[in-house]
């Protein structure tokens, strides 16, 4: 089965779907082995990853295409990504989806901020294309996919710039224009969430990120509410950062990392996660035979 018809059909059956966020191949089968039916990539982590750098709008379409196809091809789970603006206009839009598909990819989140896009958890209003230009570019998305189980998903920044009332507006004209999932991206709680909900009858995507309070609210919740993905974004680099910091600290003040070894895979698992035995098998058959 296709991993975008597999996708669909884990939102179809109208539970919700948690994909946590990587930034890399090594993150992706983390995810994999913990269990999880899907994986999400992070824009703001594969800037961070790939260049050092906040999610401003600095990474281009071929770098993260290129970081997708690594991914994609590391796990057997589908994979959806951040597709930003979706690199350029409508025409832009077309070669997008053709990339991000012919990568592996399951499906793509394409937003109505105007470029250069910032991260929606950073501080201050959005500039925004107008609902014209994006409901072109959303149809550009569907016209250039050739599975039509390639899931397209509209987000829309617009709460922080037009107010919560206005982006579920244009999150129905997202969804009138053919768009699968619609995020009308909010970094409040509860209370939006349910307007949310209540304002759009399809399936919802949900950031949780936990610079946001959306994070706060139960999963149980937001499927009642309609949501059917839920990523999780920040999860993996917050907590990479957070135990690499930690770690080299104490090197540096011991001299030593045995204070952190309790912390750390062993070199076993360690090679388990990347799949080492089933490599050492096809060793074993195809270049050391006997």
């Amino acid at each position: 089965m296709h991993k975008a018809t597999q996708l669909r059909k884990l939102i179809d059956q109208g539970k919700i779907v948690v994909a946590p966020g990587v930034f890399d191949a090594l993150g992706a089968r983390i995810v994999e082995r913990a269990g999880f039916q899907a994986v999400s990539i992070t824009g703001n982590g594969v800037s961070a990853a790939l260049l050092g750098k906040p999610d401003v709008g600095l990474l281009t379409m071929t770098e993260i295409v290129e970081q997708g196809h690594r991914i994609a091809s590391a796990v057997d789970i589908p994979v959806v990504a951040d597709a930003d603006t979706g690199y350029g206009s409508a025409l832009n839009v077309i070669r997008t989806v053709q990339e991000f598909e012919a990568a592996g990819i399951a499906g793509i989140a394409i937003e109505d901020q105007e470029a250069p896009k910032r991260c929606g958890h950073m501080a201050g209003a959005r500039r925004l294309i107008s609902t014209e230009e994006m409901v072109g570019k959303l149809e550009a998305a569907i016209w250039a996919r050739k599975d039509p189980d390639f899931i397209i998903m509209a987000r829309t920044d617009a709460a922080k710039t037009e107010g919560l009332e206005a982006a579920i507006k244009r999150g129905r004209a997202y969804a009138d224009a053919g768009a699968d999932i619609i995020n009308v991206h909010t970094t409040g709680g509860r209370e939006p969430l349910k307007a949310i909900g209540e304002g759009l009858n399809m399936p919802l995507k949900v950031n949780m990120d936990e610079a946001g309070e959306a994070s706060l609210v139960p999963l149980g919740e937001l499927e009642a509410m309609g949501y059917r993905l839920a990523t999780y974004p920040g999860t993996l680099r917050y907590t990479v950062v957070w135990a690499a910091m930690k770690a080299l600290a104490e090197l540096k003040a011991s001299g030593s990392t045995n204070s952190a070894r309790d912390r750390m895979v062993s070199f076993q698992e360690y090679n388990e996660i990347l799949g080492l035995p089933a490599i050492q098998q096809l060793d074993d058959r195809f270049v050391h035979r006997g």
